[in-house]
C-alpha cells in the first residue's frame, strides 16, 4: 500500500518535473517535454516536432456527462484501434499524470533509445498483458514508484495525497500507425481521432483540444505539454 500511495500523488503539470521523471526512467535527455503556449498556428509552429502531447484539463460535470455518453456509444460499436497501441488502465488514485507520461513514451519506443532502461523493462514485461494487467503491474513497479516519489513534490504547487479529490486530469495523444489516438486510463480503450494525414501530430491534437474547450467554454484550465527532441 505504501508504494501505491507514493504513485498516487499527482505529478505537477510542469515540463521540468516531467523531464526529471522520465530521465530517471531512462529517456535520453535530448528528448524533453516543453510547454505549448497556445493553439494559434504561430504558437504551434514554435514547438519542435512532437511525438506525443499531454493535455491537462478540468474534469467538470459537462465533461463527465460527455465522457459517459461517448463511452456508451463507443462500447456499443467499438472503433478500430491499431493493435500495436500500448494502453493501460488507471487503477491508482490521482496517477493520471504518470499514466499519461507512460502512454507518451511507451508508444514511441521505436523512436527513443530505451534499451536496458527501466522503461524498456516495463515494456518488455507488460507487452503481452491486457490494459488491466498492465495497471496491476504498475502498482507494484519499483522503478516507477522510486522515480515518482523523487519528483512528485517538485514544482510550483503541492502535490495532493492519493485520496484527494483532484478535478484536473491528464491524457496523452500519440500517433500510432498513422492514426491519432487519445490515451486516457479512465476510458475503456484508446480513442481514435482519425488519420494524421499531412498535418503534424501537434496540429492534429490542437484540433481535438479545441473540441474539449468548446464543450466547456467557461473553463480556462487547459494546458498542453509536448514531447519532442531538443533542437
Amino acid at each position: 500500500m505504501g508504494r501505491k500511495k507514493q504513485l498516487g500523488s499527482r505529478l505537477e503539470s510542469n515540463p521540468e518535473v516531467l523531464n526529471e521523471f522520465v530521465a530517471k526512467l531512462g529517456v535520453p535527455q535530448d528528448w524533453t517535454f516543453c510547454d505549448v503556449f497556445g493553439l494559434d498556428p504561430e504558437l504551434l509552429a514554435m514547438v519542435p516536432p512532437a511525438i506525443a502531447v499531454i493535455l491537462l484539463f478540468p474534469i467538470t460535470d459537462k465533461y463527465e456527462a460527455y465522457r459517459k455518453t461517448e463511452d456508451q456509444r463507443l462500447l456499443a460499436s467499438p472503433p478500430a484501434v491499431p493493435a500495436s497501441a500500448y494502453f493501460l488502465k488507471q487503477t491508482i488514485g490521482n496517477a493520471c499524470g504518470t499514466i499519461a507520461v507512460l502512454h507518451s513514451v511507451l508508444n514511441n519506443a521505436d523512436l527513443l533509445p530505451l534499451a536496458g532502461t527501466p522503461l524498456d523493462r516495463i515494456l518488455t514485461t507488460t507487452k503481452t498483458m491486457t490494459p488491466q494487467e498492465r495497471a496491476k503491474a504498475l502498482e507494484h513497479n519499483a522503478d516507477i514508484a522510486n522515480a515518482h516519489s523523487q519528483v512528485a513534490q517538485l514544482g510550483q504547487t503541492a502535490a495532493p495525497s492519493a485520496d484527494a479529490d483532484v478535478d484536473l486530469h491528464f491524457v496523452a495523444f500519440v500517433g500510432v500507425e498513422g492514426q491519432l489516438l487519445e490515451l486516457d486510463g479512465r476510458r475503456p480503450f484508446p480513442i481514435p481521432h482519425g488519420p494524421l494525414g499531412d498535418q503534424s501530430l501537434l496540429d492534429n491534437v490542437a484540433r481535438v483540444v479545441r473540441g474539449f474547450m468548446q464543450r466547456d467554454p467557461d473553463n480556462l484550465q487547459f494546458n498542453l505539454i509536448a514531447l519532442a527532441q531538443a533542437e
